[in-house]
């Protein structure tokens, strides 16, 4: 039989577990508000990288340069405000291409897959770089404009965006000088009367009578544009743009960068006195695809002379068994641009080197595809005349682009702070990357022959 404590001794042990039980409160009250002051500061930290974060996205880094042209900064938010103002113009084309087209996104891809490629996510940094670029060099157009005294106006924006719609206040526009006219000449070779070309072509002896022929029918006269149709037109042109959240002074500004941009191209034309006129020739060609097939004119040249031979090729009549690839021309007034373009610069050089009435050897000339074409020349003329207003232009845009290449390299800084940070809006409709519609393939009857 146990034995009773006293009540004095349950008194002491009861004191005893009091005071443990309360120590042990403690300690876990110390510990509970160790980890409440720990979860505190952690969440206090991620409360503030997190506020750092957004401050940084939205104050701090859109202000922040992305590149820079002499003393002035594009900045991060004014890059991603036009690349979405360039999304916009090209998603605004596209689908008035594609209502043009009567919906037929097959043959619109094939002249615009470069802007629907632009316009894809994965394609956005590509397109920022181009978006960029264009930005720097209109600070450069900018400064060169300032530096020789050239203003764009309202009144010449105003001016621009008219003739854009073929308003010129409410009369016509103003007509270019006219040009003096230059005598074009005549070919200066008849085919060469043997029997057998006489039989199959008859020799042209005298130029016909220019006086001869069909009257022409006078072009329509053109109808003035008033300013209520212009402002309708316009209204109504420009309805897209805000729908897209482009003001018209962003449109407007559009328009004086290109104004600036013509006006530094003419100046710089002007310093550097491009020539308005240029030597042209005039050349009998013999063209061919086969290697082996030039060589062997070449040497029927050598034999019997170029007008000889080029007179046979010229003269010969079609003949859809014949494994020839020889053709034979006559080409007017030419400039070194022209054959450039249409021969490549290898060929355009060589005949601008070769003397009066002296036959080239084999030219080649390479094509974007790879193939090649072979062609042997002579000239028979050479005068100086007025460029075509296109090849002028085109010097005139070459030497822009050199000019801003230039500066670019030397005054120019483009940072990486706007890669990752492309706007991908606004998105262009996913019908433009639909697959176009295959033509149906036609099944022809079968036919059943009676017995």
């Amino acid at each position: 039989m146990s034995k009773k404590k006293h009540p004095e001794e349950v008194h002491e042990d009861e004191s005893r577990r009091s005071r443990k039980e309360v120590l042990i409160a403690k300690k876990e009250a110390e510990q509970t508000r160790g980890i409440r002051v720990a979860i505190g500061v952690v969440l206090g930290l991620i409360l503030l990288i997190v506020v750092i974060a957004i401050v940084n996205e939205l104050i701090i880094s859109p202000n922040r340069e992305v590149a820079s042209v002499g003393n002035e900064k594009i900045s991060l938010n004014d890059f991603q405000d036009r690349v979405g103002y360039e999304r916009a113009q090209r998603i605004i084309f596209l689908e008035r291409q594609l209502e043009a087209l009567n919906n037929d996104v097959g043959v619109l891809q094939q002249f615009a897959s470069q802007w629907i490629i632009d316009l894809l996510p994965q394609s956005s940094d590509d397109f920022g770089e181009t978006v960029l670029t264009q930005m720097v060099d209109e600070v450069l157009i900018e400064q060169a404009a300032a530096e020789r005294g050239i203003e764009i106006s309202d009144v010449d924006i105003d001016a621009e965006i008219g003739a854009d719609f073929g308003y010129y206040g409410g009369g016509l526009p103003t007509p270019l000088p006219t040009a003096t006219e230059t005598v074009v000449p005549t070919p200066s070779l008849t085919p060469i009367p043997t029997a057998v070309i006489t039989d199959l072509l008859p020799t042209a002896t005298s130029l016909p009578d220019p006086t001869v022929g069909p009257t022409s029918t006078p072009f329509p006269t053109a109808t003035p544009v008033s300013e209520e149709a212009f402002q309708t037109e316009f209204t109504d042109y420009f309805q897209d743009f805000r729908d897209f959240g482009i003001t018209e002074a962003q449109y407007r500004e559009g328009i004086r960068a290109r104004l600036l941009r013509e006006r530094v191209m003419d100046a710089l034309a002007a310093e550097e006195a491009l020539p308005a006129q240029a030597d042209h020739v005039n050349f009998f060609v013999i063209a061919a695809t086969d290697a082996a097939e030039s060589d062997e004119i070449v040497s029927l040249i050598e034999a019997e002379g170029f007008l000889t031979v080029w007179n046979e090729i010229r003269s010969r009549p079609f003949d859809p068994e014949s494994t020839s690839t020889a053709i034979a021309a006559e080409l007017l007034q030419r400039s070194q641009a022209d054959l450039a373009e249409a021969f490549g610069e290898d060929v355009a050089t060589a005949t601008f080197d070769l003397d009066v009435d002296v036959p080239s050897g084999v030219l080649t000339a390479v094509g974007e595809d790879g193939t090649q074409q072979y062609f042997i020349i002579m000239v028979s003329g050479r005068e100086e005349l007025p460029l075509a207003e296109s090849t002028l232009q085109a010097q005139k845009e070459e030497m822009l682009v050199a000019y801003l290449a230039e500066m670019r390299q030397s005054n120019a800084e483009i940072g990486n702070l706007w890669r990752g940070r492309v706007p991908t809006i606004p998105v262009l409709d996913p019908k433009f990357m639909a697959q176009p519609t295959a033509t149906p393939s036609v099944i022809q009857p079968e036919v059943t022959v009676a017995p």
